[in-house]
């Protein structure tokens, strides 16, 4: 487990997106044991059919800020999954850029409890969310993982 710990840290700590951060083009600007700050541009790759930013894309944006927040806050022999998420659309984004700061709200041996705020340019709220994160010690994630080498 600490390998796979020590891989998502020195990701975090790399300049550059990875994966579905650099998919969509997402900037990790600051994170700090329970906070962190990601932001995107949205263009017209983000939109849905109705010219807007789409709202799988605030997911993603949202879910890659509360996912660092939390998992900054975890002890070197922890892990985490995010085991819900729910999220609120207030305004749409046609273009311009778009941060997610989420904080840790509350983490307990098992479970935490995250949320953030989405704006945009102008600092305008634009989306709220919140998500449940599971807490893996080795022996947790050990065990998850043997299980899902059995679903082959």
């Amino acid at each position: 487990m600490a390998k796979l710990n020590d891989l998502y840290r020195e990701r975090l700590a790399a300049t550059g997106p990875w994966g579905v951060a650099a998919t969509l083009g997402m900037n990790i600007e600051h994170f700090e044991p329970g906070m962190a700050r990601v932001s995107m541009e949205a263009t017209s790759g983000t939109h849905n059919p109705a010219g807007t930013m789409h709202g799988g894309v605030y997911c993603d944006l949202a879910d890659m800020a509360m996912g660092i927040a939390f998992f900054s806050s975890l002890g070197e022999d922890e892990a985490m999954t995010t085991i819900e998420l729910k999220i609120n659309f207030l305004r749409p984004v046609i273009s311009g850029t778009v941060t997610a700061e989420a904080r840790v709200v509350s983490k307990g041996r098992t479970t935490g409890l995250i949320e953030c705020d989405v704006r945009d340019a102008q600092n305008r709220l634009i989306a709220r969310a919140s998500s449940t994160c599971y807490v893996l010690t080795a022996e947790r994630a050990e065990s998850a993982f043997r299980a899902m080498a059995n679903l082959k």
